[in-house]
């Protein structure tokens, strides 16, 4: 198994948000600004990190009957953990985020890596999917988070970033500018996708038809 491109994957080929389309609710509600993002972003990969450990490291001696339940017990334990943390010392950005912390616990994404990844893995190739997985949603969301923040505050982590006399536009810090960022978002990573593709597409032609020719031009 090549741990570089099981980092990797979570980034870019299968990024949970831009590419599975996953972890929708958080990335809707709390991309008003990138301090949410990130703290979001950290609190999530902390949680996923940790379950892909310990179901992995526990996969043998999970029934099959009750895998599911015993994943949502490991991954609530670790939610709360890191809930009472932030309440403890980020007491801001825990007011901030409310109910999408405890919220996690039911995280397709969690639940998909434990289910897809880490019931079938060992815990270092677990503990990297965690990893890359929780590195790409984070990514994503401070990109969706960054395009509403300037846009519709004129801030970038706070810190004004606009000139005085620009306008921002409110629509974007509203739930209609987390819809229209992120459609356009998918838009364009699904347009360059596909010109990527096509170019690819053309190179290979171009070679087949080189090799074609070759064995008549040599003649």
């Amino acid at each position: 198994m090549n741990l570089f491109q099981e980092f990797s994957k979570g980034i870019v080929r299968e990024n949970p948000l831009f590419r599975l389309v996953l972890g929708m609710c958080p990335a809707l509600a709390i991309t008003t600004s990138v301090n949410n993002a990130l703290g979001m972003g950290v609190a999530f990969t902390s949680v996923l990190i940790a379950s892909n450990i310990v179901i992995s490291a526990l996969r043998k001696l999970i029934p099959d009957s009750i895998r599911i339940p015993c994943y949502i017990v490991i991954i609530a334990s670790f939610v709360t953990v890191t809930e009472m943390v932030m309440h403890a010392y980020l007491p801001d950005l825990f007011e901030s985020l409310g109910i999408f912390i405890p919220l996690i616990v039911v995280n397709c994404i969690i639940l998909g890596r434990a289910e897809a990844f880490a019931n079938k893995n060992s815990i270092i190739p677990s503990f990297v999917d965690g990893i890359g997985m929780g590195i790409g949603y984070t990514l994503a969301l401070t990109i969706v988070a960054t395009i509403r923040e300037v846009l519709g505050a004129g801030t970038f982590l706070g810190y004004p970033v606009m000139s005085a006399s620009a306008q921002s536009a409110l629509i974007m810090i509203l739930p209609p500018g987390a819809f229209l960022t992120l459609g356009c978002t998918l838009a364009f990573i699904n347009m360059m996708q596909n010109r990527k593709a096509k170019k690819s597409s053309d190179f290979k032609v171009r070679i087949t038809e080189q090799q074609v020719a070759q064995p008549f031009s040599s003649n």
